[in-house]
């Protein structure tokens, strides 16, 4: 990361959550998802909370499929991702975007949350086994 400070652990009812710095090295690619990956398991994460601000743009433009491919790998290794702060500049611009985020929120494995209230508030509601 880039300060070298690493990322922190917080249990939030009954689930490690890596909280990820807003400063850190931004998530740009497969490899950057796959770092953080990485780091979660070494710290036991059940969930990852990345600040919005630490994706590229590119995230947000679906054509791209970034998103997608980024989001993939954390299903894949079975860690809830959480995207959080405030992205109205990306939805908006764009239909789609507003339309994937709402459809994605409405499941367990990837999150778009305003603030850690609502992480809070999400993960009350979600079985530790889920």
């Amino acid at each position: 990361m880039s300060s070298g400070i690493p990322e922190t652990i917080s249990p939030i009812h009954g689930f490690r959550v890596l909280i990820c710095r807003p400063d850190g090295n931004p998530v740009k690619s497969e490899h950057d998802a796959v770092d953080l990956i990485g780091e979660a398991f070494g710290q036991q994460a059940d969930v990852v909370a990345i600040p919005a601000q630490r994706l590229d743009d590119a995230f947000f433009q679906l054509r791209t499929g970034l998103a997608g491919t980024i989001m993939q790998k954390f299903v894949t290794y079975r860690l809830l991702l959480v995207i959080t702060g405030d992205i109205t500049h990306h939805t908006a611009t764009s239909t789609a975007l507003r339309d994937f985020i709402r459809e994605t929120n409405k499941g367990d494995q990837v999150w778009f949350l305003q603030d850690p209230t609502d992480l809070d508030n999400r993960l009350a509601r979600r079985p530790t086994n889920a």
